[in-house]
């Protein structure tokens, strides 16, 4: 694809990464930060939408602590209470001088996981940008539990560290373009820091399982890494959307990316087509519930978009309620689906490998002939 064409977008979301936005003090870049408000501020002002993800919130409140180090999860947390303000304030003043308006918003990942807070955010974004505003995205340090409360020792939970949520928020915003600035040039075909033959490749057609086995995992400082991003540029170009994976520390690169200069490296759109209520089951919800099926079920739902019926079901892990989201699992424990669930896991155990016929002697009500009804189906 012509680079023209791929940076032609009305929509696009930016993720900054920790490691962009910090100086070689190991401290948050306020030029850094500057220079990318002017850039944005001239996308918008030459009529683009721009969503912004940002990391910086922890980063701010070490340094205002005076501290070295941000281990265990209740000082990250507080570091992320004391910076996230005085991050926003950096954007505001910012964008102020453009004459353009920041709106924060922290999310947690229920923000995602519970439709009814998700239909409402997907709402307020709309409603943001429709007057220009340019919404300044972090995840929610302060008050996200995931990671501390053993209930969710075993979830998948909707995002854990901005590339994902970057994803979210492009595929579930319909954005055109997802930009994703860290602290590398692109994708290499080899790690570059062991091998110094190793090349950037420019263009990726799919990001097949080939591709996602180059990405390595995070560096210091930061939680993503390759991985998370190949990850996140998967899920964006599944729906459409467009994805560039540059270096955010090369001067006006935002700037650069938009005049069509050669930076970075692009994942080109999939033709896919899924509802909106199907992104949401396959990508946005946190995932508890496991149901194993056996390989006829599999087929069902894969090639022929059947429901999940109980004769299908081996084996069901993890408590869940009926309305959940759950992972569907094969013969090898590989998640291949996720779907809303009929039944609560007890009911769902009592029905393993039982014919439709036979739930309502079993449980004494029917409601459904499925577990998981097609239409409340995610294939991976």
């Amino acid at each position: 694809m012509e680079r023209r064409d791929f940076i032609n977008a009305k929509r696009i979301v930016i993720k900054l990464g920790t490691n962009v936005l910090r100086g070689d003090d190991g401290h948050v870049s306020l030029p850094r930060i500057f220079s990318f408000i002017e850039d944005i501020s001239n996308l918008v002002n030459n009529g683009k939408e721009v969503i912004v993800i940002t990391s910086g919130a922890v980063g701010l409140g070490k340094k205002r602590l005076g501290l070295d180090s941000t281990e265990g999860t209740a000082l990250k947390q507080a570091c992320a209470a004391i910076g996230q303000s005085k991050l926003m304030s950096i954007y505001e003043e910012g964008f102020d001088t453009y004459g353009l308006v920041a709106a924060q918003i922290l999310l947690t990942e229920d923000d995602f996981s519970v439709r009814e807070r998700y239909l409402s955010l997907r709402t307020t974004f709309n409603k943001l940008l429709e007057l220009g505003a340019i919404p300044v995205i972090n995840q929610n340090d302060t008050v996200s539990t995931v990671e501390i409360s053993p209930r969710f020792a075993d979830m998948q939970v909707a995002f854990s560290d901005n590339d994902k949520l970057s994803a979210l928020v492009a595929s579930e915003l319909d954005a055109d373009l997802l930009v994703i600035l860290s602290d590398v040039n692109g994708l290499y075909n080899k790690n570059p820091k062991e091998f110094s033959d190793a090349k950037i490749i420019r263009e990726v057609p799919e990001v097949t399982d080939e591709i996602f086995n180059m990405g390595t995992d995070a560096s210091e400082g930061g939680r993503g890494g390759m991985r998370t991003k190949l990850e996140a540029a998967r899920m964006v170009t599944r729906f459409g959307g467009k994805v560039l994976i540059a270096n955010g520390k090369e001067p006006f690169i935002i700037k650069k990316i938009f005049n069509g200069e050669d930076y970075g490296t692009m994942f080109l759109p999939q033709t896919e087509v899924l509802s909106g209520k199907k992104r949401w089951i396959g990508y946005a919800t946190n995932i508890l519930g496991k149901i194993t099926v056996n390989s006829g079920a599999k087929n069902a739902l894969i090639n022929e978009e059947k429901s999940l019926l109980p004769i299908g079901v081996m084996s069901i892990t993890n408590e869940f309620n009926k309305g959940d989201v759950v992972s569907i699992l094969d013969e090898n424990s590989e998640e291949f689906a996720r779907g809303i669930v009929n039944y609560d896991s007890k009911d769902c155990t009592k029905l393993i490998g039982a014919h439709s016929d036979d739930i309502m002697q079993i449980l004494g009500y029917k409601n459904y002939d499925a577990i998981i009804t097609r239409d409340n189906i995610t294939i991976l």
